[in-house]
């Protein structure tokens, strides 16, 4: 039989080896709630009028790739174009988000037009490869008589780095295009409005790599300052950091944690309970 003394020996020895569990997984995973608070909280705007202007969204489309203008995720795009125009805007995404973009177009005066319109938004990354959409409607059929029709594309997650034969998302400039793709001959060149924006949901290290890009992929960037300045709002991460550490860091020192107190817990008091009398 263990002796009394021993039992509370181990009692008192788990009661240690459990508040050292707790205290080790709050220390190693409490940092990220704050962290987590710091990203989603809304930026203060601050600076000169000449940066807010700067900063502010396009109320002007690009015609072509190496015209797009430029916007950051959360600000809303506009623009007024004819009906067969190709309009083109450029928004940065970065490692871990996976981003998706909104399109409301507003179509002409339905008295105006003479049947019905097919409207389609596509997005390319910074090597100008199409990226397919993992959810959403990229292409509609809009009635002759519809006031407004509404596209979305949701991309796969930005990886930090990839094989060179694959096309899978990397970190720099997507272009978005949106435009009509079918519609009665009389209605082309009328009138209509466009609003476009594009959000990211963090999907952190469930899809963080091993490597990461020397620079993003920024079309026209030719120097560190004009890539910062087709940055996100809180500029590029270095790419090797994902949220993945934490927990690889917390399971190691909970794991031997655990094995500390197995080991406590089967080893008894270290000598054994019944002693055979001498002869």
């Amino acid at each position: 039989m263990m002796r009394p003394s021993s039992k509370r020996g181990i009692l008192r020895a788990v009661r240690r080896v459990t508040a050292g569990l707790v205290l080790a997984g709050a220390a190693l995973l409490g940092p990220a709630a704050p962290m987590g608070l710091a990203d989603s909280a809304t930026p203060t705007p601050t600076g000169s009028a000449s940066t807010d202007a700067a900063q502010a969204a396009p109320t002007e489309a690009g015609t072509s790739f190496r015209t797009a203008a430029f916007f950051r995720q959360g600000q809303e795009a506009t623009a007024q174009a004819s009906t067969g125009d190709y309009l083109y805007w450029v928004f940065p995404a970065d490692t871990g988000q996976r981003p998706t973009v909104t399109a409301t177009v507003t179509l002409p005066d339905a008295a105006l037009r003479h049947g019905s319109s097919a409207w389609r938004v596509d997005v390319y990354d910074g090597l100008r490869r199409r990226q397919p959409c993992m959810y959403g409607m990229q292409s509609r059929l809009a009635a002759k008589d519809a006031a407004t029709v509404q596209l979305a594309c949701t991309l796969r997650p930005v990886r930090g780095a990839a094989d060179t034969w694959s096309d899978d998302p990397l970190p720099g400039s997507y272009f978005v295009r949106l435009t009509v793709t079918g519609l009665p001959e009389e209605d082309l060149g009328q009138p209509f409005t466009a609003r476009l924006g594009a959000t990211s949901l963090d999907k952190g290290g469930a899809y963080a790599t091993d490597g990461s890009l020397a620079v993003p992929l920024v079309p026209g960037a030719t120097t560190p300052e004009t890539v910062e300045a087709r940055a996100p709002e809180d500029g590029w991460s270095s790419g090797w950091w994902s949220d993945r550490w934490l927990w690889t860091a917390a399971g190691g020192v909970l794991a031997a944690l655990a094995g500390i107190g197995g080991y406590v817990l089967t080893r008894g008091s270290g000598r054994p309970s019944h002693v055979p009398p001498t002869a």
